[in-house]
């Protein structure tokens, strides 16, 4: 039923990419009886973000801006329909509101209630990257995540993704602006902090914003465009 719906609503099919996860023992408390997870995943355009070249353009920033209202609606949307049929579900936004107490409490951190990444990596769909980017098998890091927690029991036979498949791959490391990833491989026993900070990419993402889109936000894209997954161009090569 659930994936008939998510067929009904993630289309074109080819832009999107979802997977369901087992989320039992992964989420705090007061989400418990939510343990079944939806990951899903909205392509982003690849003429812009190969355009990245020198740092974020307006262009890429209003798609982004696009591709996140586009995906909280689809899954507000498929929330709705599950409400319909006595299914409870939360809607995990795909960006934190500025204004929201979660985002003022994830500041010191950097981290999040409920990670995007940890639900599509639990469903499959890909790993994290060396700049923590979550990277599909499909799209590679080229899109953009929603995610539902169901009060229902999971019943997934999807082999979670524990370790990354970058490789020897640096590119994103050496090309990031903020030299904010040393290079070392994700696994779930590593720690974000432990192979990226997060602080110095914020701070770097709000320079490159302010310097060239004029804008009061965190915002960069250029491991997005150099990682050869999803990038069909360079993936060749």
């Amino acid at each position: 039923m659930i994936n008939d719906l998510l067929k009904y609503y993630l289309a074109p099919e080819d832009e999107y990419i979802f997977g369901t996860a087992d989320l039992t023992g992964l989420v705090d408390r007061k989400y418990k009886k939510y343990r079944l997870g939806i990951s899903i995943g909205r392509k982003l355009n690849d003429r812009i973000i190969d355009a990245l070249k020198n740092g974020p353009t307006l262009e890429y920033y209003n798609h982004y801006k696009q591709i996140n209202n586009e995906l909280s609606e689809t899954a507000n949307q498929i929330k709705t329909q599950l409400q319909k049929k006595g299914i409870d579900a939360i809607v995990v936004e795909p960006t934190l509101s500025t204004s929201s107490k979660e985002f003022e409490n994830c500041l010191s951190t950097l981290t999040v209630e409920i990670s995007h990444k940890m639900v599509a990596t639990r469903a499959g769909l890909g790993w994290i990257g060396k700049t923590a980017l979550f990277v599909s098998n499909e799209f590679g890091p080229r899109l953009r995540l929603v995610s539902l927690l169901i009060n229902m029991e999971p019943d997934c036979d999807i082999r979670p993704v524990e370790t990354s498949r970058c490789g020897t791959c640096a590119i994103c490391v050496e090309q990031c602006p903020a030299q904010a990833a040393n290079g070392l491989s994700w696994n779930i026993n590593l720690h974000r902090d432990s192979f990226f900070n997060a602080h110095k990419c914020r701070d770097m993402c709000a320079e490159l914003a302010k310097q060239r889109l004029r804008v009061n936000e965190r915002i960069c894209g250029l491991c997005v465009s150099v990682c050869p997954i999803g990038n069909k161009k360079k993936h060749h090569e």
